[in-house]
């Protein structure tokens, strides 16, 4: 009897400790917190990454890789460790409140609060502040230095009593004259010696760059200081010494500024018209180690094709640094300053067979005003040779500039078929890279072109025949090397060509191709297209797929063992495996109900120790450390332990038949005490297939388009995220054979409410739901975000986030209507709801925007207008300025409280509040939300 009452008094107590969980509020949002920008140290020891509580501030965590803290630092960003793991360097923000509470009190942004840098030993543990600091940069692949760039300030120019160097000291004294810094003027730029804390500071600094590899930096100064020359330096780290190397009158720029990674050759663009001149003619200079001062190799106008140096294309060095790359453009169209407005023709002209539609063309004028061709200078031939040229614009090259060819493409041909084919072959020449000689490779050519790292193949993959394929770029031999094998997606289900599923990279010295297909790596003979399954997953539906754990990494070594993320779509376990290229055998290293990722590998470490994240959707994706044989792996960070005290849920999938017959899957979430014997209200959000991420984690957070997951759950909804397969012209039907027999299968298990289901999606999802509610009364409300729902006027609308028309969408892409209005009139008449608006019986909650760049906002115009003209019940929320979703903090919170008032009005019961009954009128926009409930209305 004793035994019995204290089994029942357990478990009372238990049901009682879950029932007292909290359950989730918009509140809680606000203090989850997110894990973002993680780093391990060069030597495996330690780790940086950032805490943000919800939208606020975020603090910088250092810890070992055991998990030991180190330190934190609250309002912190842009943290970074030295090359050797000696230091960490970050910089501290102010409090976004009183930032916030500044501007309320009208503070101009200049006096602003500025951010301090700091620089942590993490031996001695001591920490170093530098105040009013603009910017930093570390060294890439060599330690010792900081060098940082200080805000504008009234600053006393002194000269440093030990030695000649220049130095600048910040004084607030009254008898001295200050000197006002300035954008105009540069910065002054500091660099620290992190060992000893000796500092030298090179005033009026426009432009710098640190070498890669060599301790060496360059600079380029405007001479604003005493109306002085300006010029461009080398400056020697180790002896602290600052070399002029080229200097000019005062009023001199210098747009662009590269040092080679060893800091043996530095390039700079020089622009020394002071004029007013609309037409500027920079010149490119260099410099290289053992002469005194830097040369002219290349003037505007001055060369063969008697085209300008670009002032905007960015220079670089080749590899071998025999080479510089930089940019030739035409001459500026000059507009005629001298008319007045009232003078000036204000029109556009859209022509039929342009290349590039006219919207098109506007959002590009900057990029096509700063157009340049890719051109270099060989030093070891002291030639110029131009790459690209306006017809062939597009440039690749291999070998990180040392390859012996380069390609160059056109599109522009293909251009206005690209409208509505959303495709763009191109016609494709080599270049040789030492005489410029240019010999054709292929017209039109389908498949992104690419070229191998050693720069001795272009390869790409043609979407027309579904074939991956190379180009032997010293024969100009084409090799189809898939073609008739299936490498193409196989659950492909667009009225167009098949995409591939991407390539894992080549081999050393580009002797082979490794190539995906659904579940496999395979190795292919990029000359003869012979060719190996290296990892046979497809018989146990595991995917593999190679991680890039080297950033430095341009081929991928047969020397060494693979890292590779492995994902079954079976079970939907993730993991890690590893790959033994010498004897082609592959271990599981880890696997489990997961989804893995983010995996950093230490570069500098013998014990090969390394970072990944872990997450399901009870487990947030916190961070583990192990070695490369996951033997022993730790979780590190435990970022939200508060999400034990709140109820939550779980996910698992779910099974059923469409209604033309095919096995479909899905997700369901259920709340965390989730009773088989009850009833509950449940959303069915969906988009096209979403199955693969049943172990994707939700934290609570203020999203943008659609429902959060655990928010919902917790408050005791069912969530359904079913699986579409779409048939071409009939993307509506898709939806509702595969969405809706889905939940009358879920409803015959017995703890749906069928009298209380919802509907949520947004964009395409928005369009499914807007059909789906045409044609079904099983739904009791639904939200539809930024919906087409007039296919033929959708169709002639504009993307004006990029210009395009939308034509291409419904012709080819994910409409899937498969053809015009004029060849296929009843599919678009079929496929939007407009045109069934009377038989809506479900109440509409639209969301659309009136700055959308993806779907025209008329559309919900259309949508809402039609609905109030029937009496329907429904409510537009346009937030004004916004585009395809709201993205500023305040309107998504307003969006899901709005959205979840409306779904607990029809799906729980609750009272109406009062924007859903009088709405929110035009004079209290922004002063009265409504959210209060109508039972407590004061009006």
């Amino acid at each position: 009897m004793r035994v019995l009452f204290s089994i029942t008094m357990t478990c009372f107590f238990t049901v009682l400790g879950i029932a007292q969980k909290k359950v989730l509020q918009h509140t809680d949002k606000e203090i989850w917190n997110h894990l973002s920008k993680v780093q391990i140290s060069n030597s495996g020891d330690y780790m940086i990454f950032t805490v943000k509580k919800g939208e606020k501030d975020q603090t910088l965590h250092l810890k070992t890789t055991k998990g030991k803290t180190i330190m934190s630092s609250p309002r912190s960003s842009e943290g970074r460790f030295s090359y050797d793991s000696n230091y960490v360097v970050w910089k501290v923000n102010a409090w976004k409140d009183s930032i916030k509470e500044m501007k309320r009190r009208k503070i101009k942004k200049k006096n602003l609060p500025k951010d301090t840098l700091y620089i942590y030993h993490i031996k001695s543990r001591k920490t170093h502040r530098i105040p009013n600091v603009k910017s930093y940069t570390l060294p890439e692949k060599w330690s010792g230095i900081v060098a940082y760039t200080l805000e504008p300030k009234k600053l006393l120019s002194t000269r440093n009593k030990d030695s000649k160097r220049d130095t600048t000291t910040i004084r607030n004294s009254k008898k001295k004259k200050l000197k006002k810094v300035s954008k105009k003027n540069g910065y002054h730029l500091v660099v620290r010696n992190l060992e000893n804390g000796l500092e030298d500071t090179l005033k009026f600094v426009h432009r710098y760059a640190l070498s890669r590899e060599g301790a060496f930096l360059t600079y380029a100064t405007s001479g604003e200081e005493q109306k002085s020359m300006s010029g461009v330096y080398l400056y020697d780290v180790n002896a602290r010494k600052s070399t002029l190397l080229f200097e000019s009158h005062q009023k001199t720029t210098y747009p662009q500024l590269t040092i080679a990674p060893s800091g043996k050759k530095i390039g700079f663009v020089v622009d020394s018209d002071s004029t007013k001149s609309l037409i500027k003619k920079p010149s490119l200079y260099a410099w290289k180690s053992g002469n005194d001062k830097a040369e002219l190799i290349v003037s505007s106008g001055n060369n063969a094709s008697n085209l300008l140096v670009s002032s905007n294309e960015k220079l670089s060095f080749s590899k071998n640094e025999k080479r510089l790359f930089f940019g030739l453009r035409a001459a500026p169209i000059v507009k005629d300053t001298t008319l007045l407005d009232e003078e000036t023709v204000n029109v556009e002209v859209w022509t039929y067979n342009e290349p590039r539609l006219y919207t098109v063309q506007k959002m590009q004028v900057q990029n096509d005003q700063k157009k340049a061709f890719r051109s270099l200078y060989d030093f070891s031939l002291n030639k110029m040779i131009q790459i690209a040229d306006p017809e062939f614009d597009l440039v690749r090259y291999g070998d990180e500039g040392d390859s012996e060819y380069a390609i160059v493409g056109n599109t522009t041909p293909y251009m206005l078929e690209s409208q509505w084919t959303a495709q763009r072959p191109m016609d494709i020449q080599r270049v040789d890279l030492s005489t410029g000689e240019k010999s054709i490779i292929g017209i039109k050519v389908y498949g992104r072109a690419s070229v191998s790292p050693k720069g001795k193949y272009l390869f790409g993959y043609s979407r027309r025949d579904s074939t991956w394929f190379t180009y032997n770029l010293k024969t100009l031999k084409y090799q189809a090397l898939t073609k008739g094998k299936i490498f193409y997606n196989e659950l492909h289900d667009y009225p167009d060509d098949p995409r591939s599923y991407g390539f894992a990279g080549w081999t050393e010295n580009d002797e082979e191709f490794l190539i995906y297909d659904r579940f496999d790596i395979w190795s292919f003979n990029p000359d003869t297209a012979a060719h190996e399954n290296l990892t046979n997953g497809r018989s146990s539906k595991t995917q593999y797929r190679y991680i890039r754990v080297n950033s430095d990494e341009r081929s991928i070594s047969k020397h060494q063992n693979w890292i590779l993320s492995t994902f079954n779509e079976a079970t939907k376990y993730g993991g890690f495996a590893s790959y033994h290229s010498e004897d082609e055998e592959i271990q599981q290293l880890i696997t489990g109900p997961y989804l893995f990722g983010k995996l950093q590998l230490a570069q500098q470490d013998k014990k090969n120790r390394l970072l990944y994240t872990r997450q399901s959707f009870e487990e947030f994706p916190n961070l583990w450390s192990s070695n490369l044989s996951f033997k022993s792996p730790k979780q590190v960070t435990n970022i939200n332990p508060q999400q034990n005290q709140y109820n939550w849920g779980t996910a698992e999938m779910v099974e059923w038949v469409s209604l033309d017959g095919k096995l479909l899957q899905g997700m369901l979430i259920k709340p965390e005490n989730f009773d088989p014997n009850k009833k509950y209200p449940m959303i069915v959000n969906f988009y096209e297939k979403s199955s693969n991420r049943l172990y994707r984690h939700h934290p609570p957070t203020f999203g943008r388009s659609t429902i959060n997951y655990s928010f919902y759950a917790s408050r005791g909804y069912l969530i359904f995220n079913p699986d579409v397969y779409y048939r071409d012209g009939y993307p509506g039907e898709s939806a509702f054979n595969c969405v809706i027999p889905g939940i009358t299968a879920l409803i015959d298990q017995g703890f749906v409410d069928k009298d209380n289901i919802g509907v949520q999606g947004h964009s395409w999802g928005g369009y499914q739901i807007a059909y789906l509610v045409t044609k079904t009364n099983i739904f009791k409300a639904a939200e539809s975000g930024a919906p087409v729902v007039n296919m033929i006027s959708a169709y002639g609308g504009i993307r004006w986030q990029t210009g395009l028309s939308r034509q291409f969408q419904y012709e080819h892409t994910q409409s899937r209507i498969g053809g015009t209005p004029w060849q296929y009139p009843q599919r678009y008449l079929e496929n939007s709801p407009i045109f069934n608006i009377d038989k809506i019986n479900t109440p509409l909650l639209i969301m659309h925007n009136d700055a959308d760049g993806h779907v025209p906002w008329y559309q919900g115009i259309e949508f809402f207008v039609s609905l109030r003209r029937l009496g329907k019940p429904s409510w537009l929320l346009n937030y004004n300025g916004e585009p395809h979703w709201p993205l500023k903090l305040q309107n998504r919170t307003d969006f899901n409280i709005r959205m979840s008032q409306f779904f607990d009005h029809y799906l729980k019961g609750v009272p109406k509040p009062v924007w859903m009954e009088h709405g929110v009128p035009a004079l209290e926009k922004g002063i009265n939300q409504g959210y209060e409930s109508i039972l407590d209305d004061k009006r």
